[in-house]
């Protein structure tokens, strides 16, 4: 343990005598080293106010109003690629939804949604993320044919205003599985400048799997959007950071704030930015850097080796020995 702090200080003195970044050094000093090639990427993460009633037209045009507006404040902070909240257009409230009495809880009827506006709404996004150069992760409701309920999807945008793939929400909460959406079936993975992104959406975070599944598939962020859930969802952000050495984006709305604000999490598990705390519709960027030191330690050491370790490392060494097999032992 003492060499290997030695070497990373070593490390280190060279990035701070040279200007090189702690992955390049780390090169110079060991060239056998398993560095990822140097990346790099900015990304925002918005926070937005969430309107709940998909008939209301105006409430769906000032929503991609808002949207539009914090896609441009990406684009002024050199951002590559935006991120959404669920609920940026629209998050449909159940009792708004239900088909039975008002204010009740039961199946949807989804003819209640103006989905010309909506869509209207999208084609708008696309349009400006063409124009800004700028990919864009937007959360929507994905219509089927019916009778089959839509999705609670994330479309991609790329910069020449394309959707280029949808990720449809797989582990839905108890009501939207009951009465509102069709499950989703896959990961959906796609790349900007070299980095691979992943999709979860609404409740998901409480399955490590997913992310598990992500680490699996090479990610290097996982772009997390959700209207609110259960517990401390910012730690569990960080907790899945840290674990699959990656970056994770949050996106939360506004109101959430507080307690919550959106924000990006490194490889490690510390926050590199995070939105305004004061309930506000913002956006944050940070640089997705691979080079970072942060990054190189988690990507070039600790992935590795928990895929190693997971791999059956150790299969072979487990031992036969009475003092180990019987629990009861003592010292």
């Amino acid at each position: 343990m003492t060499a290997r702090r030695n070497f990373k200080n070593q490390v280190r003195a060279r990035a701070a005598r040279t200007g090189e970044s702690y992955t390049s050094a780390l090169r110079h000093l060991r060239p056998e080293a398993l560095a990822p090639e140097p990346r790099n990427v900015a990304l925002a993460v918005a926070q937005t106010r969430v309107r709940t009633d998909p008939g209301d037209a105006e409430a769906l045009r000032e929503s991609g109003r808002e949207v539009r507006a914090l896609m441009r404040g990406a684009g002024r902070g050199g951002a590559r690629i935006v991120h959404f909240p669920e609920g940026a257009l629209c998050f449909p409230d159940k009792r708004v939804m239900s088909a039975d009495a008002p204010g009740t809880v039961g199946p949807a009827d989804w003819d209640r949604c103006r989905w010309a506006v909506l869509q209207e709404e999208l084609t708008a996004v696309a349009a400006l993320a063409r124009e800004l150069r700028l990919w864009t992760v937007i959360p929507s409701v994905h219509r089927l044919t019916g009778p089959n309920r839509p999705h609670n999807s994330l479309y991609v945008i790329s910069d020449r205003g394309e959707v280029v793939t949808r990720y449809d929400e797989r582990l839905l909460s108890r009501t939207k599985g009951s009465y509102m959406y069709e499950p989703g079936s896959s990961p959906v993975t796609f790349d900007v400048d070299g980095m691979r992104f992943g999709c979860l959406l609404g409740m998901e975070i409480h399955y490590p799997e997913l992310f598990a599944e992500y680490e699996r598939l090479d990610v290097d962020c996982v772009l997390f959007s959700t209207s609110g859930t259960l517990g401390n969802t910012a730690a569990q952000a960080q907790g899945h950071a840290a674990v699959n050495s990656y970056w994770v984006g949050l996106a939360v709305p506004a109101r959430q704030s507080a307690a919550t604000p959106s924000g990006i999490a490194g490889p490690d598990g510390d926050w590199l930015a995070r939105c305004a705390e004061d309930g506000s519709p913002s956006v944050a960027v940070a640089v997705l850097d691979n080079g970072s030191e942060a990054a190189a330690e988690a990507v070039t050491y600790a992935r590795p080796w928990r895929r190693e370790v997971r791999a059956g490392l150790y299969a072979e060494r487990r031992v036969t020995d009475p003092r180990s097999g019987d629990r009861t032992a003592a010292f």
